[in-house]
């Protein structure tokens, strides 16, 4: 294994997260959904100023309308049938698309905690990285799954970005933490085994909150985290135009916006048509 260069690699895929963060005053946002996995949107996105995307199997799923599926809920019942493969392809795309500058996580079949086991090879890792790939996106669930996981992703010049989840969420998407001591310690131990990033997830619906505030309980679990560690900190679920002032406030890196992004392009898309038709 080349080493070096795979530190190298790392340490330059690092740069273009600080730099977003820097150049957006503190807090950047992670653009996804429709954004990561359609280079035309991915452009746009970037065109609008965003420095960092994730495709992710989820997307693919509604992308493709595999089996059907229509909503975010239904794909995550079925995203570890999505080869990586496919998700290969989309990266090189996006990549292709917005150039050299722009950081790139993704997320694979066996990057999440899935319904159905799915391992990684060595080649594969490799192949992620020859893909255009910075970084993946990740939802293990547990300490010793995503120590394993990270070991290969460093080994082959990836970064990693984890996520600490609560025992009720709806979806498995992190390292369990029900209270925001729990947070903090989880965060430490991620920090101390080398994830890149660490992400928290708010356990909001896919559809976001309509109030400009969050909820008492998920401000204290930000808190939590972004008080815990040193490397750049992250928030998914439910962030959208109203609330993510208080994310910025709470001092968040990083926020992940798909489903709110999502919605306004799907919504220009039905209005355009209507007016097509009469």
């Amino acid at each position: 294994m080349i080493k070096n260069d795979m530190k190298l690699k790392m340490s330059k895929a690092f740069k273009k997260v600080t730099d977003a963060i820097e150049l957006h005053h503190g807090t950047t946002i992670l653009s996804t959904g429709i954004t990561g996995d359609d280079a035309r949107l991915a452009k746009a996105a970037v065109d609008g100023g965003a420095r960092l995307l994730e495709p992710n199997h989820p997307a693919i799923v509604l992308a493709r309308g595999y089996k059907g599926t229509t909503n975010m809920h239904a794909a995550e019942m079925v995203r570890h049938e999505i080869q990586l493969e496919q998700m290969l392809e989309v990266t090189k795309g996006v990549r292709n698309v917005v150039g050299p500058d722009i950081f790139i996580t993704v997320g694979v079949p066996g990057g999440f905690t899935e319904v159905m086991p799915v391992e990684l090879t060595d080649e594969d890792f490799k192949n992620i990285a020859l893909s255009g790939a910075d970084g993946l996106h990740t939802h293990k669930s547990s300490i010793e799954d995503l120590k394993v996981w990270v070991e290969k992703a460093h080994q082959y010049g990836l970064l990693v970005d984890a996520y600490i989840g609560h025992p009720s969420d709806h979806h498995i998407f992190g390292v369990p933490a029900e209270t925001p001591e729990e947070v903090s310690s989880v965060a430490k131990r991620l920090q101390d085994i080398g994830v890149d990033m660490i992400g928290l997830m708010t356990g909001m619906s896919y559809e976001g909150v309509k109030a400009g505030e969050i909820p008492e309980f998920i401000e204290q679990r930000v808190k939590a985290l972004v008080s815990s560690v040193t490397v750049p900190t992250i928030a998914e679920g439910g962030i959208n135009l109203s609330n993510f002032h208080k994310f910025k406030e709470l001092g968040v890196n990083i926020l992940v916006v798909g489903t709110s992004i999502d919605n306004v392009v799907t919504k220009a898309a039905t209005d355009i048509v209507k007016q097509f038709i009469g």
